[in-house]
């Protein structure tokens, strides 16, 4: 059995398709790809995908429902998505990652740099799932809050929440410094690893996303007015 990551590529456009699967397998990835959303439920179904490359104009289903649909299951909740766009307006960015994406390119688009985010994202999930192997890898328990760094896991009151890879990530590096400020450019920085075009709007939502899934200890999350973000110690 091949030990190349798996991509889904969920794109409508036959065109950009073939760019794209033929990028990944260029880049050593293998790449399977859905028309529409529903075929690419189904193809979800019947084998796992270590990344999700999904286009938010498809037939059907749209990106965005796609995206909520993928989150919402177990097994897929946590496969890191990037969503292309067709526009670079803000808006679609940020609709993008409040539905759970975990990143973006916007068409026109490079293939290499669309590339160069798909492995960042598979290392980023990499490293998440093999900190279990870490010493230092217990839990982290703050405000009625339990993270599981080796799980992958967050907990509210022993009650388990579903996170976007990137919201585990960032609500990981404020919790492992409580008490410390960081601003949207070192949290982009420190999940990233790699100088990505994110908005300041782009984090905020990420934050709030976080905030909403928390649900009563979302408030231990602190805006610091002028600089960024910061876990109440």
């Amino acid at each position: 059995m091949s030990t190349k990551p798996n991509i889904l590529v969920i794109e409508d456009d036959a065109d950009i398709q073939q760019l794209v699967s033929y990028n990944l397998i260029k880049a050593g990835l293998n790449a399977t790809c859905a028309d529409s959303g529903e075929e690419a439920l189904a193809k979800l179904d019947e084998e796992q995908f270590d990344g999700i490359i999904l286009d938010l104009m498809l037939p059907g289903k749209d990106g965005l429902e796609m995206c909520r649909c993928i989150r919402q299951r177990e097994s897929t909740a946590t496969i890191p998505i990037i969503m292309l766009t067709a526009k670079s307006e803000e808006d679609d960015i940020v609709a993008g990652l409040e539905s759970g994406a975990d990143d973006y390119v916007t068409k026109p688009f490079s293939p290499k740099v669309l590339i160069a985010r798909v492995q960042v994202a598979l290392r980023h999930h990499a490293e998440q799932s093999s900190r279990s192997q870490e010493p230092g890898s217990e839990a982290i328990t703050l405000h009625g809050l339990q993270i599981h760094p080796g799980r992958y896991e967050a907990l509210v009151h022993d009650r388990p929440i579903q996170l976007t890879s990137t919201e585990f990530a960032i609500l990981l590096l404020l919790v492992e410094r409580a008490g410390w400020v960081f601003t949207r450019q070192q949290i982009i920085d420190r999940i990233r690893g790699y100088d990505f075009l994110i908005t300041p709007r782009a984090v905020d939502v990420q934050i709030f996303g976080l905030r909403k899934k928390l649900g009563e200890v979302g408030h231990i999350i602190e805006t610091v007015r002028g600089i960024g973000y910061r876990i109440k110690e």
